[in-house]
């Protein structure tokens, strides 16, 4: 697998590829992770597929540019861009948590003609695709509550791990280094300070719900949910609603899982996609 520094638009972004032939797999991970959420599952999907995985900025290892914008449109904006970059044209994308939001709003382009990139299928995994069901951990509604500009100092470990560790559910609890992990990817270039600017993509998923619902029900090509059923925050009922929305829809949950599948589980959720990606060449 290749990593490298890329810059898109005015970012630089971290990418890794694993190379290969046929249709990729692009990953788009969530908030407050990075790429390195799927370093479990990237192996055993690459046996199969092309995967393309990368840290958006402000997560991981790309820019993180106080000042900078890092709204759910820039930041499919860069993923288009990024793909274009790589020669792209064609792709699957698998989702999670915001990286779900990131994936529809391609998709809202796709559906107006303005998105330059083939998506043959999408499965998307835990995140609050509504909005108005999702069940806020303590931590993200107290950094929601501070400006929406960088913290002029780092955030102390244990706020960080306390914050982590609610986003897990006693039922699927994190496996062990898995907090640790986060928070040094988290920390990666002062990141931490940037995370009361981050944490702003729910305000804005919340006034674009009907855009990105739109996007998602519309979707012409075949759509997978994978959810684990513990999820503290995107709660299970959001994939059936979707399922109910749009009935086209494959739906799979899993009782033992929680808001991270591909940390928790990797191996088992590895599986269901390469199971949801049979038919894709």
């Amino acid at each position: 697998m290749s990593t490298e520094h890329r810059q898109v638009l005015d970012r630089r972004v971290v990418v890794h590829d694993t190379g290969g032939a046929g249709v990729p797999v692009v990953v788009v991970h969530g908030f407050p992770g990075s790429s390195a959420d799927w370093v479990g599952v990237v192996p055993l999907l690459a046996e199969r597929h092309r995967v393309i995985t990368f840290d958006l900025p402000g997560y991981g290892a790309s820019d993180k540019t106080p000042g900078a914008s890092y709204s759910l449109f820039r930041q499919a904006d860069v993923v288009e861009a990024l793909l274009a970059d790589l020669g792209v044209s064609a792709c699957a994308i698998v989702g999670h948590d915001m990286g779900d939001t990131v994936t529809a709003e391609l998709l809202a382009r796709r559906r107006h003609g303005r998105l330059d990139l083939d998506v043959e299928q999408v499965v998307l995994t835990n995140g609050s695709i509504f909005i108005d069901q999702a069940v806020l951990t303590r931590g993200q509604r107290l950094t929601l509550r501070l400006p929406g500009r960088p913290l002029p100092f780092s955030l102390p470990t244990a706020i960080l791990r306390r914050s982590l560790e609610e986003s897990f559910a006693p039922g699927a609890p994190a496996p062990a280094g898995a907090v640790d992990a986060m928070i040094a990817a988290i920390r990666h270039d002062h990141g931490d300070r940037l995370l009361p600017v981050l944490i702003r993509y729910i305000l804005e998923r919340r006034r674009h719900q009907a855009r990105w619902t739109d996007a998602l029900v519309s979707y012409d090509r075949p759509l997978t949910l994978l959810w684990g059923e513990q999820d503290p925050i995107a709660v299970v009922a959001m994939a059936h609603r979707l399922a109910d929305l749009r009935p086209a829809t494959t739906v799979r949950t899993f009782p033992e899982l929680g808001h991270w599948p591909s940390v928790e589980a990797p191996a088992v959720l590895t599986a269901a996609v390469l199971q949801a990606l049979e038919g894709l060449r």
